[in-house]
């Protein structure tokens, strides 16, 4: 049971719910301490060492109640006169002796195909084997369990795709026995018997339960690994080569990421040795030398927050990267809460009241809206100038993304020696591969000089990259 504890662990994280190890020994501790014979005890239990907040509990709980679904298989052919009370655990099964010595109690059933059996020596040969002497006879139990056993040899918790569904159907099949009846099936219809029919019944419902035991924990274990394959395909693919209907996926995607930034990021406090004593930390500090307090404490704090400038061209070919790197920055605004937007195609201009009157998705359209156009990297540079550039400081992070094509105009390198002279960092990011820079028109290889960091950013896995060593660089 431990081990399906594991599991059913592993399905939790696939579904975004954080479980650290210490939890997951928690957990082990209440399952061993609560038991499992009481399931909404141990549910309950676990919900409180596992789930933290209200959207983790309910997925907790629906993972909970299809990870530990108790539902027997019915193996019984749905028109076959034999019945078995599923109340009552179905009798064990007999040699064929056994059989013969009750034909005459009236008490027992005897199945048609076992009746068959007495003069067919290939159906003796199948009621032989334990699989086809439990469908016989539906023990739901044993073949429950075998179904079980079977899968987990077969390594079905491994199951990502849906496209591996007939496979691992196929591999449980054949780990339970079944080649024995596919066998039977063959040499009765070579002879033309007419158990031929029964045994096919048995096969086929051997084979839908199987497949809807595949199904169902296809939809378990699959599904967040298939949403997590998808959102590593996502963070991979280049901005704009993403299609339309993906686009919410990428949203979810990006606030995913800036969620995650932000605890990674969010509790670094610089203290001052002025304030409010905090008497209490100054005591306990203080216990090492026997109460003398060489060291003060203070409560007053303060966060050291930066200033970041984001200058995103917008032109129709940048437009897709400048989109997201304007929602990831103000996805960010826990930690990064001073970032100021501004954006250009031949002019430019600040934006960050469209991020303050407008969801950020609305922001970013109407931004690309009013600044959209051809590029002129000079002119727009004299309009930053004229906007920003005495607000910058040593506490100044500059965020430049663009192409650097400036359709062979003047690049008005000087500014952007000025603005590097004056700021903290400048970091370019380009979404063009870094052997395009420099060839046709592209000023990048100029404009590198005037910056303090350059990266090829094209698809969001680069651009959180970037982004973490930003904040790490700036704490």
């Amino acid at each position: 049971m431990h081990s399906n504890l594991v599991s059913f662990i592993q399905v939790l994280r696939s579904r975004d719910v954080r479980v650290s190890p210490a939890e997951s020994l928690d957990a082990v501790d209440v399952a061993a301490t609560l038991g499992y014979s009481n399931r909404s005890l141990l549910r309950d239990g676990l919900a409180m060492t596992l789930a933290k907040t209200p959207e983790e509990e309910v997925i907790f709980l629906q993972c909970f109640d299809r990870f530990f679904h108790c539902e027997l298989a019915d193996f019984n052919p749905a028109d076959s006169p034999q019945t078995t009370d599923q109340d009552e655990p179905p009798p064990a099964p007999g040699s064929g002796g056994d059989a013969q010595a009750q034909d005459g109690d009236p008490g027992d059933e005897v199945s048609p195909l076992e009746i068959a059996a007495r003069d067919n020596p290939i159906l003796q040969s199948l009621l032989q084997s334990p699989l086809m002497q439990s469908l016989v006879q539906n023990d739901r139990n044993e073949l429950t369990v075998a179904m079980t056993q079977a899968a987990e040899q077969v390594g079905l918790q491994q199951i990502q795709m849906f496209t591996q569904k007939g496979q691992f159907t196929r591999k449980i099949l054949d780990a339970l026995g079944e080649e024995h009846i596919r066998n039977a099936v063959i040499a009765l219809e070579r002879a033309g018997d007419p158990a031929l029919v029964e045994v096919q019944r048995y096969r086929d419902i051997l084979r839908e339960q199987v497949r809807d035991y595949v199904e169902r924990e296809y939809l378990l274990h699959a599904e967040g690994k298939t949403r997590q394959f998808m959102d590593e395909i996502l963070s991979k693919t280049r901005l704009n080569n993403i299609e339309h209907m993906y686009l919410h996926k990428v949203h979810e995607l990006v606030r995913k990421m800036a969620k995650k930034l932000i605890s990674r990021h969010s509790r670094k406090r610089r203290h001052l040795k002025r304030g409010q004593l905090n008497m209490a930390k100054t005591m306990r500090k203080g216990i090492p030398t026997d109460g003398v307090m060489f060291n003060t404490y203070w409560r007053q704090v303060r966060k050291e927050k930066p200033q970041i400038l984001a200058i995103c061209d917008v032109s129709g070919s940048v437009a897709a990267y400048a989109k997201f790197l304007l929602l990831f920055l103000h996805s960010l605004q826990d930690v990064l809460p001073k970032v100021r937007s501004f954006a250009f195609s031949n002019h430019l201009g600040e934006v960050s009241e469209y991020f303050n009157d407008y969801p950020v998705e609305k922001a970013i359209e109407l931004v690309n809206w009013k600044y959209g156009g051809a590029t002129d990297y000079g002119n727009s540079l004299m309009d930053f100038a004229k906007l920003a550039l005495d607000d910058i400081n040593s506490n100044t992070t500059v965020i430049i993304l663009g192409d650097a094509r400036n359709n062979n105009g003047d690049p008005k390198l000087e500014i952007m020696q000025s603005i590097y002279q004056r700021s903290r960092q400048v970091i370019w990011l380009n979404p063009e591969l870094r052997r395009s820079w420099g060839t046709g028109d592209s000023e990048m290889l100029r404009y590198q000089s005037a910056c303090h960091f350059t990266a090829e950013c094209n698809n969001l896995k680069q651009l959180e990259r970037i982004v973490d060593q930003l904040l790490k660089s700036i704490e």
